[in-house]
């Protein structure tokens, strides 16, 4: 099997290692596999990938959407450096409010797996990073839900003090305040 799947502290949350294969030319690796994934318990459907460049400092999330619209992301960079969290925002979960951070490089080569009942998001800790997910639903502008990146509550420890947000990224409301995920 091309790849190493190692579980983390939160459900469903999946670090993804590639078989990277490489000499004098370069390297080459497999980023998805549908049946090395069911093999390991991933047996998704992605619907949508997506491409994001962004600056040193940038923060985007924390994001997320309601059902029966939520995605399920298959997150890589391909470019630079990002510390990548998913918090849980499950209904009645007993981790609700539980965060993992994640460092993915282009270095490191790492995927993580985020299932749809987390928030995303990641600050940029590199000059530049280029970031591609797979998600397993559409972007659906009106089920998109979101929770504040600095909220007390959750206590996130950012690499990074100083971030540049979106303006939708500024108005999330803190985890009291969000629209869990039905569980």
């Amino acid at each position: 099997m091309p790849f190493t799947f190692t579980t983390t502290d939160l459900p469903g949350i999946l670090v993804i290692e590639p078989k990277v294969n490489g000499d004098h030319r370069g390297f080459f690796m497999e980023t998805y596999k549908q049946s090395d994934f069911a093999a390991a318990g991933l047996d998704v459907r992605f619907t949508q990938e997506n491409h994001s460049r962004s600056a040193r400092g940038i923060l985007r999330g924390l994001h997320y959407q309601v059902a029966p619209h939520g995605q399920g992301k298959l997150v890589r960079v391909v470019v630079g450096e990002i510390f990548d969290v998913a918090v849980d925002v499950r209904d009645g979960s007993p981790t609700f409010g539980k965060w993992i951070g994640v460092t993915l490089s282009a270095a490191n080569r790492r995927c993580l797996y985020i299932p749809p009942w987390y928030a995303h998001g990641f600050c940029v800790v590199s000059d530049e990073a280029e970031v591609i997910y797979k998600t397993t639903a559409e972007y659906a502008p009106h089920a998109e839900r979101g929770v504040r990146w600095d909220d007390p509550a959750l206590g996130i420890r950012w690499p990074l003090t100083e971030v540049t947000l979106s303006e939708r990224d500024r108005r999330w409301p803190g985890l009291a305040s969000v629209e869990p995920v039905l569980a």
